[in-house]
């Protein structure tokens, strides 16, 4: 193993010391840029076929080929899971008091099928101003970007004020394997400890024609959480039918959770958000936003933004029947039924009161509510002050003039949640624009722009040394 880790490390040396040539005449070394991401899409990382820990391997040959220490760099690789390793890497500041920032990207990748892709998606194809391959765009193009800005860092010889912290990690995309922002934020977070991460989250948001519309800003993420519903019932003949019967249970209980609605609740990401999206979309949507962040309790304007899912979804907690499964015959009546409810809980409710709740919607002892699988944390929503907006203002108006900075609450879920409870506020944005179709990310032919993405690595170039300095 370790034979192959230093020809791997080799090789990658070899290669670079060729592309350090290209890099100087280019000025911000775009070619070695370049070579980083192909590498790191070209190096598959699906699960059960793919391989984090060569990913991760290849990234530190190339940090300490540009001049990092074995002391400056963690690679880890647990046990029980030697393909899904990651790694951890530090550019030491000059001393300052205030604690480092932390750039986390996740490194694993969703499957594909080469038979159903038009190109190969473990290979980088550039085409008509498009990267196409399997995670350009979820999340290879930002962790290229991270890996590379400490690299160029350290051959500018830039000195932070404060630490700046790298972690590319594994188990993002898949539920129940080993997932290292999870275990590094409980096992080994001296390693990643930070006022304050950046991570994956919101694109700048294109129209159709490939307009800008707005530099959107993840300041909150919901939290995933599954409960399974269950009714019993003695069964019978079927040609014999009691007013007793679990499908009707459950579709009753099923009925109360469509039925329910979880309070409205506004925190400072979804305060922003409406505040601002107010003055772009205006009319009636937007004198709703303006009085639902007046009032949590305008019944008028609840209804009116409930009326688009993704409003509504920023609003409040939501759950969801997403699986059903019951009887065992057709000519009997159904003994046992099972159903999935799929929550997205806002941050900072506790599970165990979004259980209580939906107990009490249902109102059905015959009913059980369980956790299915083991409980979400319950991620606080960080705070959205001056200290991290101003920067991205600053940099936005430089990079991309006149673009609006939208801060919003993501609906799903990432790495964050594991960071934010941990007690290291992460804000997710990717720094690049996509256009409604948001990349394809987890499709076929997944795409980021070429011109985009450079923009996203010169941004980030500007915005972590301003972070770094305050």
């Amino acid at each position: 193993m370790r034979l192959k880790a230093l020809l791997l490390a080799l090789t990658s040396l070899m290669a670079l010391s060729g592309q350090a040539v290209a890099a100087d005449r280019s000025g911000d070394g775009e070619p070695a840029f370049r070579a980083l991401f192909k590498e790191l899409v070209e190096t598959n990382t699906a699960p059960g076929v793919g391989s984090c820990t060569l990913a991760a391997q290849r990234m530190e040959a190339r940090l300490k080929a540009a001049g990092y220490s074995d002391t400056d760099i963690h690679l880890f690789i647990h046990d029980s899971a030697p393909n899904d390793g990651g790694l951890v890497a530090t550019l030491k500041g000059s001393g300052s008091t205030k604690k480092p920032i932390l750039l986390l990207a996740h490194i694993d990748v969703v499957a594909a099928k080469r038979e159903d892709w038009t190109r190969d998606p473990f290979i980088l194809f550039e085409e008509d101003g498009q990267f196409y391959g399997r995670g350009v765009a979820d999340d290879k193009g930002q962790a290229a970007i991270f890996t590379d800005l400490l690299i160029r860092y350290k051959q500018e010889g830039y000195r932070p004020k404060r630490d700046i912290k790298l972690a590319l990690t594994c188990g993002e995309e898949t539920e129940g394997v080993f997932n290292g922002a999870k275990w590094l934020s409980e096992h080994h977070k001296d390693w990643i400890d930070a006022a304050f991460a950046i991570n994956e989250g919101a694109y700048g948001a294109d129209d159709a024609e490939g307009q800008h519309v707005s530099f959107d800003v993840e300041a909150a993420e919901k939290v995933y959480q599954d409960f399974t519903l269950e009714t019993d019932n003695p069964g019978g003949h079927s040609s014999r039918p009691v007013p007793e019967n679990a499908i009707y249970d459950m579709a009753d209980a099923l009925k109360a959770v469509s039925a329910y609605r979880f309070p409205v609740r506004i925190n400072d990401a979804t305060r922003e958000y409406f505040t601002r999206m107010a003055d772009i979309k205006g009319g009636e949507d937007g004198a709703a936003m303006r009085a639902i962040v007046a009032n949590p309790h305008d019944a008028a304007a609840e209804a009116r933004l409930s009326q688009d899912a993704m409003w509504q979804a920023m609003l409040r907690t939501t759950c969801v029947a997403t699986m059903i499964e019951g009887g065992h015959a057709v000519n009997a009546l159904p003994q046992t039924v099972k159903a999935n409810v799929n929550c997205r809980i806002f941050p900072g409710t506790q599970v165990d009161e979004v259980q209580a709740a939906l107990a009490t919607a249902i109102n059905n002892p015959k009913v059980s509510l369980t956790l299915n699988g083991a409980p979400s944390p319950a991620t606080p929503a960080p705070p959205l002050g001056r200290d991290i907006l101003a920067p991205i203002e600053k940099v936005v108006a430089e990079v991309y003039p006149g673009v609006p900075v939208l801060p919003t609450m993501e609906t799903g879920a990432s790495d964050g949640i594991y960071t934010t409870a941990a007690g290291i506020p992460t804000y997710g944005f990717y720094g690049f624009f996509e256009g409604p179709d948001e990349g394809n990310i987890h499709g076929l032919n997944e795409h980021v722009g070429v011109k985009s993405l450079m923009e996203g690595r010169r941004f980030f170039h500007k915005l972590v040394k301003l972070y770094a300095d305050q």
